[in-house]
């Protein structure tokens, strides 16, 4: 599949304010990216009125095999297959550290940002892991050129 996207950000909507900073960034160095959050309008659940959290707790009511779910996880998948390299925001849920060892298993380049939890071996998927939004935006400015 053709990469269409430099970037899949992939993270926990639980930490949509952090990834959204993050799209930003990207923005500011017109680095094209699929991020699952951008096409929240179109989910098919929830309001704009919810917290990221009430709106996580009604998808977690979801049914697996829902349109809704099934729909989201083929146009995450079609996001990650077309993308040249992945971004791993931290903290992230166990969706969002699978997306990141099916980005590995594809043989994109994977990154993270932020803490992670405790060391653990298969963190070494990633090429870097930045610290901050300062690291990574020192990392894009140079990717661009």
């Amino acid at each position: 599949m053709e990469n269409k996207y430099e970037f899949f950000i992939a993270g926990r909507a639980r930490n949509k304010e952090n990834i959204l900073k993050i799209c930003d960034l990207f923005d500011k160095y017109n680095i094209s990216y699929y991020c699952f959050l951008k096409n929240e309008k179109d989910w098919g659940y929830g309001n704009s009125n919810q917290t990221p959290e009430e709106k996580q707790k009604e998808f977690e009511s979801l049914n697996l095999k829902s349109d809704v779910v099934l729909n989201l996880f083929k146009n995450d998948m079609n996001g990650e297959k077309s993308s040249k390299n992945l971004l791993l925001v931290l903290p992230a849920g166990k969706a969002a550290h699978i997306e990141s060892g099916i980005a590995y298993g594809l043989g994109k380049k994977c990154y993270a940002i932020g803490e992670y939890e405790s060391t653990d071996t298969l963190y070494n998927i990633f090429e870097q892991i930045f610290k901050d939004e300062k690291e990574l935006e020192e990392f894009l400015r140079q990717y661009t050129k």
